[in-house]
């Protein structure tokens, strides 16, 4: 019996893990689509000659994230439900709130054997 209910949970844990990982992946497209990346860079990093903040690590609240997209108060455009509904926001905090930094070639098990 335990290990029915073990076997039950890490399945509901598998499905909401793939769950996040969908949404991650739906708010890197809107990222991209949206061009996100020309003002903070493709992994969070800021723009170059200050154009947009570094946000990633992005310790944000989502209701802080939200109303920055949505009544911003700086040079950042306004995005208004027609243009991200408040499902692909959420995908977009996703995103943000998951981005990683590139690992060091060092780190990269495949070019750190292939430079020995």
């Amino acid at each position: 019996m335990k290990s029915m209910i073990a076997g039950v949970l890490s399945l509901f844990s598998l499905c909401a893990h793939s769950a996040d990982a969908d949404a991650i992946q739906r708010g890197k497209g809107l990222f991209m689509q949206h061009q996100c990346y020309s003002c903070h860079g493709t992994e969070g990093q800021g723009g170059e000659r200050n154009a947009g903040p570094k946000i990633f690590p992005n310790p944000t609240p989502f209701v802080a994230f939200e109303l920055q997209l949505r009544t911003p108060r700086n040079l950042m455009p306004r995005y208004a439900v027609q243009s991200i509904n408040d499902v692909q926001l959420k995908d977009l905090y996703a995103y943000v709130e998951n981005m990683r930094t590139s690992p060091a070639v060092a780190q990269i098990p495949l070019i750190n054997n292939a430079m020995r």
